[in-house]
């Protein structure tokens, strides 16, 4: 009975870690392997796999050794001080609102697949519609949303079948072997899988929920297995995707296969992809909107203005760059959560210095990457 029950903890943990990692960034992946090739995309998936699951676990160990209900801000308050909690707020705020915007783009592109064929309409027309129905349901705070974090994994798998059963006999070995990318792009995957694969923010959870049912030596298998399955999904989503389209594919990997797929199967994939993004854009923008009202103390009326004002001034702005944004939140703002999670571990585990020097070195170029490669 005993290890039934272990088995049940671990599965509903496993799946819960998991579906936090494969989100929306699984439709930026394909074209940032384009950028570089496919076996050189894969290495890089796979490497960089690695890495945040090392990330994943010293924090794992850093919310072990830490007592009370904390969460990546408190606990940088307490083990690297006042800076380092400012430097978490900051960063989770500004990767909470280009989430919102990535969502906005990507959301209006499914939602415009889907409906432009039957009612006509433009994109923006479309991410606006998206966003003024997704604003309403994080004023309302209808939180029921997050309580389908399970099919939103269901439907992930949905489009992968799909994908397999219609496109397997599309993929070609030309596509395979295709790639637009040249020298300057030789990087270009790195801020696209970071994100791709991070779910510092479900790490404590997991450890919690671990903790109520006696089972805290599993955060480290359930971690590794949770990383494990995201990489054999991307993977195989890259494969069938990019294997389809060769170089015609697009940005947000979904969008270019409409003649290759047919219109009822395209049709379908994409109120699949608006289904599982606007799922994401809910729950994120009750997550910022909980930052505002209860970290900040901001009223919670305009914390809504807050979360609904800016990524839909950004998004009018003009910025709509889907593949920049995914690359800055990933490289950029995710890479410094990694930074202080690797910090805080040094503080911990002093002894262990010699495996943090080469994480911090990746993200700290990683940085500079991207800053280099976007605004110069």
């Amino acid at each position: 009975m005993a290890k039934f029950q272990d088995l049940k903890t671990f599965l509903y943990s496993w799946g819960v870690l998991t579906n936090t990692i494969i989100g929306i960034a699984i439709f930026a992946l394909p074209y940032a392997a384009l950028k570089v090739g496919l076996p050189a995309a894969l290495a890089y998936l796979a490497g960089l796999g690695v890495v945040v699951a090392i990330i994943h676990l010293m924090f794992g160990e850093v919310a072990l050794k830490t007592p009370d209900y904390k969460r990546l801000v408190g606990f940088a308050d307490i083990h690297l001080g006042q800076w380092a909690k400012i430097v978490a707020v900051a960063i989770s705020i500004i990767g909470f609102f280009g989430s919102l915007l990535a969502y906005i783009i990507i959301g209006g592109q499914f939602l415009h697949g889907f409906c432009a064929p039957f009612f006509g309409g433009s994109e923006t027309f479309y991410s606006l519609i998206y966003f003024a129905i997704g604003a309403l349901f994080v004023y309302l705070g209808i939180n029921f949303i997050a309580r389908f974090e399970f099919w939103g994994m269901a439907l992930f798998l949905t489009i992968l079948v799909l994908l397999a059963i219609k496109g397997a006999p599309l993929v070609s070995w030309e596509n395979l072997t295709a790639g637009t990318g040249g020298p300057a792009d030789i990087f270009f995957p790195y801020g696209p899988i970071l994100f791709a694969f991070w779910a510092t923010s479900s790490i404590p959870e997991i450890e919690e929920m671990l903790g109520h049912n006696g089972s805290k030596k599993m955060l480290g298998k359930v971690i590794i297995s949770s990383a494990i399955t995201a990489f054999l999904t991307y993977a195989v989503f890259i494969i069938f995707i990019v294997g389809i389209s060769g170089a015609q594919t697009a940005e947000s990997a979904l969008a270019g296969l409409r003649q290759m797929l047919g219109e009822g199967t395209a049709s379908v994939l994409f109120f699949l992809g608006f289904i599982t993004s606007f799922t994401s854009f809910v729950i994120t923008g009750l997550a910022l909107k909980k930052i505002f009202a209860y970290d900040l103390k901001i009223n919670k009326t305009v914390a809504w203005l807050a979360v609904s004002i800016i990524p839909l001034v950004l998004f009018l702005s003009g910025l709509r760059d889907f593949m920049m944004i995914f690359s800055l939140i990933g490289g950029v703002f995710l890479a410094i959560d990694g930074i202080l999670i690797v910090l805080m571990y040094q503080k911990i585990r002093p002894e262990k210095k010699f495996m943090t020097w080469p994480l911090l070195l990746i993200l700290f170029g990683g940085i500079i990457y991207e800053l280099i490669y976007y605004l110069f």
